[in-house]
């Protein structure tokens, strides 16, 4: 007798986590596991901090591998392996590599496929949060992964001309020629001297470690600061760095990174999972959380 293939039921069950070093006050673990409840999901998702673990960029080839074996279906990766795991991938999005950085990674038939979700959880936060800002001339600290996605949010937002401070100038220098080419001459260029090119801008974007937990400090010179700038952030632990305080201060209009948290997370979630999340049930949460 021929027997009549059942249906396969869809997946409620999943196994995620998080790459990175110095990752303890993360709130990504709790944001996903709390929507993946909320979607009636199975969504398991474990920090690996490699810093906690004693490890660094080396053991990465073999944690991705571990990973894959122990059955995780998906991984997000954050500082500062954003650029370093791309070779390690079987394939990469045409956004990521366009960026040049991957922070979420699905495992999938035996493959690892990277993603870049970072750039429209940035976009669409800017576009809440700071609607209407001016986008003559933005000066943007970092080149980094994180970096490499605000620039190119930034710049499909329409910045005119964006600035880039780096402490690696050729870092910085490389990713300017790399969105000049797909962008176009004289929208992506190195900086000067940081106090004089913010003196002449009207936003400053800080994609840097500098501000996060285990990182204090300032990114620039307070006293470039000045009230005409708008001030966006992507940390967001702590959500108020000591930039955005000294910019309020100013009475700067700002933005902190806890908009482009939830929502890098959400497109990242629902890549796991193949299931939409609920975006403002996560920035509800995400603000208990804070």
């Amino acid at each position: 007798m021929t027997q009549t293939a059942l249906p396969e039921a869809p997946r409620t069950s999943f196994l995620c986590g998080l790459f990175g070093g110095g990752i303890g006050g993360s709130r990504s673990p709790a944001m996903h596991e709390a929507e993946g409840e909320a979607l009636g999901l199975r969504y398991v998702y474990r920090p690996v901090d490699f810093e906690r673990l004693g490890r660094d960029a080396a053991a990465l080839p073999a944690m991705l591998a571990e990973a894959a074996a122990f059955g995780f279906d998906g991984l997000n990766v954050t500082h500062p392996f954003k650029q370093a795991v791309i070779p390690l991938l079987d394939e990469v999005s045409d956004d990521a590599r366009a960026i040049g950085a991957v922070n979420t990674v699905l495992f999938r038939d035996g493959r690892s496929i990277g993603h870049n979700t970072d750039w429209w959880g940035f976009a669409e936060n800017f576009r809440r949060g700071l609607p209407g800002a001016a986008l003559g001339r933005v000066v943007q600290v970092g080149a980094g992964g994180a970096g490499a996605a605000v620039a190119h949010a930034l710049l499909t937002l329409g910045v005119e001309q964006l600035v880039l401070h780096d402490l690696d100038a050729a870092r910085a220098g490389g990713l300017a020629a790399s969105l000049a080419a797909r962008f176009g001459a004289g929208r992506a260029r190195l900086a000067g001297p940081v106090a004089d090119e913010l003196a002449a801008a009207q936003g400053l974007v800080q994609t840097s470690p500098v501000g996060m937990q285990g990182h204090p400090g300032l990114p620039v010179p307070a006293a470039a600061l000045h009230p005409a700038l708008w001030v966006a952030e992507v940390i967001y632990f702590p959500l108020e760095t000591e930039l955005l305080r000294r910019a309020r201060a100013l009475g700067c209009r700002t933005l902190d990174g806890g908009g482009m948290a939830v929502l890098q997370a959400a497109e990242a979630l629902r890549l796991f999972t193949g299931t939409s999340p609920d975006i403002a049930r996560m920035l509800r949460r995400f603000a208990d959380f804070a």
